[in-house]
């Protein structure tokens, strides 16, 4: 038997909002990641600043931002809490453009979803500014890559293949852009 449970369900089965009124407020701090995948030729531009609706990362890493703030407007049963701190960098390899978002907060819940939210828009930041010059790109490897604070610790995504308990995430980033 799995100790699988939804909290954002009551015991009938219906959706709720946790109550997260009892816990004290501890620094907590998520990773996201992901990858938007097009031709070459585009990264170049986007590296060399060449794309014609302007700083295609500049751009994104505001829209990231905004994204992180506003994850509870969007996503209806997250709670609102004061983001204290988002940053949005990116690697650029040759046919990828790597996304990644750190939202840091001090509250009675977590920012996983705040940096998925931030990661996720910054890329659709990315596609939006250059998809005139490449409609085949693709928004993929979405995925929480750590979480530290609150009652259940620290989450580290496996990086050879499993899902939790790798090494420090911050050694894994090469090549950050930033702006």
């Amino acid at each position: 038997m799995s100790d699988l449970s939804f909290t954002h369900l009551d015991p009938l089965g219906r959706a709720r909002m946790v109550d997260v009124t009892p816990k004290e407020p501890t620094h907590r701090r998520a990773v996201a990641r992901c990858k938007v995948f097009m031709k070459p030729e585009t990264t170049a531009a986007v590296a060399n600043r060449e794309v014609k609706k302007g700083d295609v990362l500049a751009v994104a890493r505001v829209a990231g931002i905004q994204a992180a703030k506003r994850t509870s407007d969007l996503i209806p049963l997250c709670h609102p809490l004061l983001v204290g701190a988002v940053h949005v960098n990116f690697e650029i390899g040759d046919d990828f453009i790597a996304v990644e978002a750190n939202v840091d907060t001090v509250d009675r819940t977590g920012v996983e979803m705040e940096a998925l939210h931030a990661c996720a828009t910054a890329a659709l930041t990315i596609y939006d500014m250059c998809k005139s010059a490449d409609r085949g790109m693709v928004i993929g490897e979405l995925a929480l890559w750590e979480k530290t604070g609150g009652r259940s610790g620290v989450y580290r995504r496996d990086t050879s293949g499993g899902d939790a308990n790798a090494s420090d995430v911050s050694d894994t980033v090469t090549n950050v852009v930033e702006s």
